[in-house]
């Protein structure tokens, strides 16, 4: 038994963060039907796609009476509606949360778009690193003096949008299942990117981020970097705390620059610039890196396998059985999704 088990979904197929959202609760345990409308592209379509993994699906053309009234019957059973159109599409469908809440007056119905229902961009177009960079989540996807790059489709489509949606679907089961009433989750992809930067935020107070590119912690310190390697892959440095930094000299045979680890350790609280040039100024960075970087990733790992983790491709899971051991990482295994059993109930 999975821990939702008991919900049902109604997925309207779109693309992105929604199916992945659907997808997600699939993973959990609930009964998800997803909709897939004649004009969708083949790929999103196919059961072989790695978004419709768990789900069922039936073919309707919501423009079509028939359409429509199929919809609106599995919304009758539904626990939670996902749909990701242009805002008052799914209202001039007949299908909006007024329509549908009508039928089934406890239906969480989540709407997933990335300006949001309202407001000056609500009818804009626009993309997963439009939404990133507007929000100011992109902000830190570079070093100084280069263009910031969005790692596609994970921090605005999946991180401010899917997610958040995802969020606001199960508190608005809880609160349906305790109260009747259902509620509309209006998720906005600029919204939830922008609420995730909290988080750096804090690190901001703490002196660890800095108000310019290049001079917090991890854009310009050298125990938070990633460093190209004799095999062409790179790894991961990360150590921060006190204990784990001072395990990397160690391992590095670097002890000696024990006291040249952060702003904490070096001046009085500032901006983490400060730190990274205490290291810096102890040693060249191409001293402690050279004999270490110009070998082969797993090696450079195995010395200092406490904080360096290798870069691995999404299609090639890390040569680590800490992560392929992982249940997730085990069912991700099948080259492809099984085909959806036919629409019905379990």
């Amino acid at each position: 038994m999975k821990v939702l088990d008991s919900v049902r979904v109604l997925e309207i197929g779109g693309i992105g963060p929604g199916p992945f959202c659907a997808m997600h609760l699939a993973d959990l345990g609930a009964d998800v039907i997803s909709i897939v409308r004649p004009e969708a592209e083949p790929a999103a379509a196919s059961a072989a796609s790695a978004l419709s993994r768990g789900k069922r699906s039936v073919f309707a053309d919501l423009k079509s009476p028939e359409g429509r009234d199929l919809v609106l019957a599995l919304v009758r059973d539904a626990d939670a509606l996902i749909e990701g159109m242009r805002p008052g599409a799914m209202e001039r469908l007949g299908l909006g949360p007024e329509a549908c809440q009508a039928l089934n007056p406890h239906l969480v119905y989540g709407r997933m778009t990335g300006w949001g229902q309202d407001g000056p961009l609500a009818q804009a177009a626009g993309h997963d690193n439009n939404y990133a960079a507007v929000s100011g989540a992109l902000w830190g996807c570079a070093p100084a003096g280069a263009r910031p790059v969005s790692p596609f489709a994970t921090l605005g489509d999946i991180g401010g949008g899917a997610m958040y949606l995802m969020t606001g679907l199960l508190a608005g089961i809880v609160q349906a299942r305790a109260t009747g009433r259902g509620t509309v989750v209006d998720a906005a992809i600029v919204d939830g990117a922008a609420h995730m930067l909290n988080l750096m935020l804090h690190a901001r107070q703490r002196g660890l981020v800095a108000d310019e590119r290049g001079h917090s912690i991890h854009d310009s310190a050298p125990f938070y970097e990633t460093y190209a390697c004799a095999d062409g892959g790179f790894i991961t440095v990360g150590a921060i705390e006190p204990q784990f930094h001072a395990l990397l000299l160690d391992r590095l045979g670097l002890a000696g620059l024990r006291g040249a680890r952060s702003c904490r350790r070096c001046s009085p609280p500032g901006p983490a610039r400060t730190g990274s040039n205490c290291w810096r100024a102890a040693m060249p960075v191409s001293a402690p890196c050279s004999a270490l970087w110009k070998q082969p990733a797993t090696r450079t790992c195995r010395r200092a396998a406490s904080t360096c983790s290798p870069k691995a491709a999404p299609c090639r899971p890390a040569p680590r059985r800490a992560l392929t051991a992982r249940p997730m990482r085990r069912a991700l295994r099948m080259p492809q999704a099984p085909t959806p059993p036919a629409c019905g109930r379990r």
